[in-house]
């Protein structure tokens, strides 16, 4: 019992640093780490319990990350509340999809989604801004060079993308950032770090109506939560603080890698 208390406080640590630092979330890491500690006989897991487990720990990343950059005064709220109007509905819509999955075909298509994570945090740095056009929403902020920057975008395709990203979170208790971010960066003109923590916000909010919806269905083990929690915790300040002071490129690069070798052996588990 202690071994597997160390374990989740360690896997809530590490998924939530990783989630905080990129505005993913951390059940990119927390869903899998779950499953895997399942296939070994360490966990009694469901992939109902896995995402209704992650999208709580999720809560307490994204309220840590949150607050962190509140501090730093990162975060369009106006902009994360339009986001959360179609997130909202996306992640119910999602937890009512993820009741249908047994454990072998949710191991499947969460590998193959997170291939596809894989490939866009390959190319999302090599990816330019389109040419910027005046959208029906605009924020001008300043840098921290003294210079200005004007972003913005327009309802239709922002609530699309955004119920995409809260259906994602509630059917695979991922925070949808790795969809978001790139959007918001290469779309949407967003500042990196502005994107990174407006995105958190809106995975906190999207979050708490995805675990509500499965705290409803039963799908949530609280021993479970309660091992996971502190580290999730410290490593939602801990993401903001590294992606604040330092480029988190290095750490993209091995977590690239590690996401790769998860998803393959996720569709290796789903197969067999």
């Amino acid at each position: 019992m202690n071994l597997i208390w160390v374990l989740l406080v360690l896997v809530g640590l590490v998924g939530s640093t990783l989630g905080s630092l990129m505005g993913l979330g951390g059940g990119i890491v927390v869903v899998p780490a779950l499953l895997l500690l399942g296939s070994f006989s360490l966990l009694e897991i469901t992939p109902q319990l896995a995402v209704g487990i992650s999208l709580i720990v999720m809560i307490v990343t994204g309220l840590s990350a949150t607050l962190a950059y509140i501090k730093q005064k990162k975060i369009d709220f106006k902009s994360a509340w339009l986001f959360f109007c179609a997130s909202g509905p996306g992640a119910i819509v999602g937890a009512w999809i993820n009741k249908g999955f047994d454990t072998e075909s949710f191991q499947l298509y969460l590998g193959v989604f997170i291939i596809f994570i894989s490939l866009i945090l390959f190319i999302r740095h090599r990816l330019k801004p389109r040419p910027y056009r005046k959208k029906r929403i605009e924020r001008t902020v300043m840098n921290e060079d003294g210079t200005f920057h004007t972003y913005g975008y327009n309802v239709v395709p922002v609530l699309i993308l955004s119920f995409l990203v809260g259906m994602l979170s509630g059917l695979f208790g991922i925070g949808g950032g790795s969809l978001m971010v790139p959007a918001m960066i290469i779309l949407f003109h967003f500042p990196p770090h502005r994107a990174v923590a407006t995105s958190m916000f809106m995975i906190l909010l999207s979050a708490i109506v995805g675990s509500i919806s499965h705290i409803s269905m039963g799908n949530v083990n609280w021993f479970y939560v309660l091992a996971l929690l502190p580290g999730a915790w410290i490593g939602g300040i801990l993401g903001a603080e590294i992606n604040r002071r330092l480029s988190s490129e290095k750490l993209v690069f091995v977590l690239r890698f590690v996401l790769l070798i998860i998803a393959f052996r996720l569709i290796y588990e789903g197969l067999s």
